[in-house]
């Protein structure tokens, strides 16, 4: 029988990994031109104006790409390097980044208009979550075991009536 828990801890692999490098050449891009002009991402300062501290950290695309570096970016590499190492920590953190990538695009949906792009990566965030959550679930039910031997009192008497699944 196929392992469920492999499958989707598979599918979390690549979550992790398209998210993650995604953010960082995001990111680059960014931190190479401040200004946007090479994305087309220049027309987007304004919209930045809303946020906290924007006449300080938003006046160009710097802060924005260290976040998204940071915050994306490392965090989905990290997560992926702990899947492919089939490390446990590895499951639980590409749900929570899943989350987290939903989050940052509530901040999106916030600050822009609505649009496509962040319309689609909130739903990649929550199909990451999601996959996350069920590898967790698969693996615990995979590794779920019952020992007979481990209940001694089971048939001893007929009196009573023992039920477990």
């Amino acid at each position: 029988m196929r392992s469920r828990y492999e499958t989707a801890r598979r599918i979390l692999v690549f979550w992790t990994l398209f998210i993650g490098i995604g953010a960082v050449g995001g990111a680059a891009m960014m931190l190479l031109d401040p200004s946007g002009k090479t994305m087309g991402m220049d027309g987007m300062l304004p919209y930045f104006q809303v946020l906290p501290f924007a006449e300080v950290v938003f006046q160009d695309l710097a802060f924005s790409g260290i976040a998204l570096f940071i915050v994306n970016g490392l965090t989905n590499l990290a997560a992926a390097g702990l899947l492919l190492a089939r490390k446990k920590a590895g499951v639980t953190l590409g749900g929570i980044f899943g989350v987290t990538l939903m989050l940052w695009i509530c901040i999106q949906f916030y600050m822009f208009p609505p649009n496509f792009m962040s319309t689609t990566y909130f739903i990649f965030g929550l199909a990451q979550a999601a996959t996350g959550y069920a590898a967790w679930v698969f693996e615990k039910q995979e590794a779920f075991r019952v020992d007979i031997f481990d209940y001694p009192d089971i048939g001893t008497n007929p009196e009573r009536l023992v039920v477990f699944f």
